[in-house]
């Protein structure tokens, strides 16, 4: 069996990349879904948010893995979190310094893609957190990935810069990876009972259509509080409003992405 990977982004800063990242993950993984988590962004938040800061394998984090001169094992670089089956590519801020390296390297667009098809076996499904911007990073995963899922916040504005990621996700498949496909859209830090929320809502519904999701996530103070304890938020409080949204968002994805071959969003609203 090959895992599917997908790539967690959106150029905009703060509309969820990471907190999806690791509540989807975790959820589908506590669903006994082996997954694994790669931290692409060299701020490293998903790393401290599944209680990994400052961890790794002895040959090193992804930056130690993009940048090898030779052919790196995938397996020497992942470490094991504290919810059962779900392992993690660790990133800290030496990743930094990969877009620089990168951009001489050979075949600096696929150094990820080639690391993440040797575990492709081993895992029923790959989610890559990417920084907020196109650079290098990004387009090492999304040259990797099957598919693209990307958080909107409801927010005025919800919709800046998407344009330039779906030119960039078209660019992307045109040149380097002809499976890509946007997989799905999570509406995040919602509020559904205001007018502002409603809007947004049909807002990227427009433009989205059945690619949206149709479980909301949730403004909530437990989304906030997990990182900071280096827990998803499905083991720091499972009663909260986030981890039921996100286990629902979990049970929907895994709906779509079991009844289509490739992950092109086919349980989604519309």
């Amino acid at each position: 069996m090959r895992s599917r990977i997908f790539a967690i982004a959106n150029q905009k800063g703060g509309v969820g990349k990471t907190t999806t990242t690791i509540n989807l993950a975790a959820s589908l993984a506590l669903g006994d879904q082996t997954v694994l988590v790669v931290d692409m962004d060299p701020q490293g938040n998903l790393t401290s948010g599944v209680g990994q800061k400052g961890n790794h394998a002895p040959a090193g984090t992804i930056y130690e893995a993009l940048t090898a001169e030779s052919t790196p094992v995938a397996h020497d670089y992942i470490v094991p979190t504290c919810v059962s089956g779900l392992s993690l590519l660790p990133a800290d801020h030496n990743l930094t310094g990969a877009e620089i390296e990168l951009v001489s390297a050979a075949r600096r667009e696929q150094r990820l893609r080639l690391l993440l098809e040797q575990v492709r076996g081993r895992f029923d499904y790959i989610l890559v957190d990417t920084p907020p911007s196109l650079g290098l990073l990004t387009l090492n995963t999304l040259v990797a990935a099957d598919g693209v899922i990307i958080p909107v916040v409801c927010e005025y504005f919800a919709l800046e810069g998407l344009a330039a990621l779906t030119a960039t996700l078209h660019q992307v498949k045109e040149a380097f990876n002809r499976n890509l496909e946007i997989a799905g859209v999570v509406l995040t830090m919602t509020d559904l009972r205001t007018n502002l929320g409603k809007e947004v809502a049909a807002e990227v519904q427009g433009v989205f259509g059945n690619k949206v999701f149709e479980t909301p996530i949730p403004r909530n103070i437990r989304l906030g509080e997990a990182p900071g304890h280096g827990l998803p938020v499905i083991l720091y409080d499972v009663r909260s409003k986030g981890a039921e949204a996100y286990l629902a968002l979990a049970r929907e994805f895994l709906a779509c992405t079991r009844a289509a071959p490739l992950p092109a969003g086919g349980a989604l609203r519309g």
